[in-house]
């Protein structure tokens, strides 16, 4: 990839260090209960805690990324990762373990939102979100491999995020800065495009992330209590499980948009729900290998097309945060209903009622990418909703190059008026062919057109 500015790769890094976290739930939670002595509802309600975190920033933050530019709330928010997690892994206290992870997720969360911005303004966000996801996959892949073997303790897990966040650190310096008072008044302003859809897609994505990781929160448990398996051998079926995933995100972004995004969701949904059943309900190695690796697989390919589909939804990335803070909520969510239907009703019931949920919003969701598959209107394309070309749009309302006016807007009644005077002027000089009027035709047109 180009290391120029607007490269993909600073994206996919900081990316990566803000969905890292989550990716790494299941041995946060385990790793807590188990040298912190907390209760298993208690770890998860802390997982809960980051990820509500994570999610708060991501609200704070929607539609505000532009005004700040990226780079400045990239570093802020790894600052802040850094340092929340790097005070988790030293705290030996519960307090002070919540509060490093509660600042930690707010960074976390600051990361996702300056990525998921960029990610939407790019010619193609589901090819940038898949190779993002399938970099956070090996990363985490690999620390499931090594933590089991290192001990540490809740340490290690905190340690290693907080590491990747400063790792991370030097992409920054390749996102864009804030920007001018001129550069950030764009007519593109104003109320969120596909409401409707936005709002039952972000709905759709709450439900469907508590449920996922009402699981993954408490997956780690359910190899090692339900299906008798040790620490390492639930290591290494994560490790196997999150490679299996690598290799459905490179078949998500080799397909691309050949099949829509509507067939991705929808069918990977239905498999979805199959893979938590049968995990919930593992009692030994390969019941257990078989729903875990499944799930990895098809869960990262669902959640790119839905990552995509919401940057679809609005060019400067509004949807993308708004909709990946209310996956996040979902996320936080899951490890506490996880913890609690686990303890209340037992892993197979509860992967009942996560299969069963995760096929409820299977159809709505579905929808929305059948009604809202393509992309919005951007500079030198055409959508006959608008009628003109995105390039021309912007030059006749005399706004900067890349500005698009809202669809309904003034400034599009505006340009709409000033094309349709272009069209009479010109009828004009050809039916005034040769003789006087066609000087005052031409008078005329060349006042049009200023």
């Amino acid at each position: 990839m180009s290391s120029r500015p607007g490269a993909a790769w600073p994206l996919v890094a900081v990316f990566t260090a803000g969905y890292l976290a989550s990716y790494l739930l299941p041995t946060v939670v385990g790793r807590l209960s188990a040298h912190l002595g907390l209760s298993p509802a208690q770890a998860g309600l802390v997982g809960s805690a980051l990820l509500l975190s994570s999610a708060s920033a991501g609200f704070a933050l929607a539609g505000r990324v532009e005004r700040f530019g990226a780079r400045t709330p990239a570093r802020a928010g790894l600052i802040l990762a850094a340092v929340g997690y790097g005070c988790a892994a030293l705290a030996g206290s519960v307090p002070l373990v919540v509060l490093g992870v509660m600042v930690g997720g707010f960074g976390s969360g600051t990361a996702t939102a300056v990525a998921a911005s960029g990610i939407a303004a790019r010619r193609d966000p589901h090819r940038t979100s898949s190779l993002g996801l399938l970099t956070v996959s090996a990363t985490a892949g690999v620390l499931y491999l090594t933590i089991p073997h290192l001990g540490g303790g809740h340490r290690l897990p905190f340690a290693a995020i907080a590491l990747v966040a400063l790792l991370v650190w030097p992409a920054t310096a390749r996102l864009d800065g804030a920007r001018t008072a001129e550069e950030t008044s764009s007519p593109i302003t104003g109320r969120l495009p596909h409401r409707r859809s936005g709002l039952v897609l972000a709905g759709g994505m709450l439900v469907w992330s508590m449920a996922q990781n009402a699981l993954w929160g408490v997956s780690s448990r359910i190899g090692l209590d339900q299906a008798g398996l040790s620490e390492v051998t639930v290591g290494a079926v994560f490790a196997a499980a999150l490679g299996a995933g690598l290799l459905g995100v490179t078949g998500a972004g080799l397909l691309g948009a050949r099949l829509g995004r509507a067939v991705p969701i929808g069918l990977g949904t239905v498999v979805i729900a199959a893979s938590i059943v049968l995990s919930s309900s593992a009692r030994d190695l390969g019941s257990f290998a078989t729903g875990e690796i499944m799930w990895n697989t098809v869960y990262p390919v669902v959640l790119s097309y839905l990552i995509g589909l919401a940057a679809s939804l609005d060019i400067r990335g509004r949807w993308a945060v708004l909709a990946g803070s209310a996956s996040s909520i979902g996320v936080a969510c899951g490890p506490l209903l996880g913890s609690v239907l686990s303890e209340e009703a037992g892993y197979p019931a509860m992967g009942l009622i996560l299969g069963a949920a995760t096929l409820l919003v299977a159809a709505p969701v579905t929808a929305v990418a059948l009604h809202t598959g393509g992309r919005p209107l951007v500079p030198g394309s055409v959508r006959r909703r608008g009628g003109a070309p995105a390039a021309l749009l912007a030059a006749t309302t005399g706004g900067l190059s890349g500005a698009v006016p809202k669809l309904g807007s003034p400034e599009q009644a505006v340009t709409e008026l000033r094309v349709r005077r272009r069209r009479l002027v010109r009828s004009a000089i050809r039916t005034a062919g040769p003789d006087g009027g066609s000087g005052q035709s031409n008078a005329y047109a060349s006042t049009s057109a200023r």
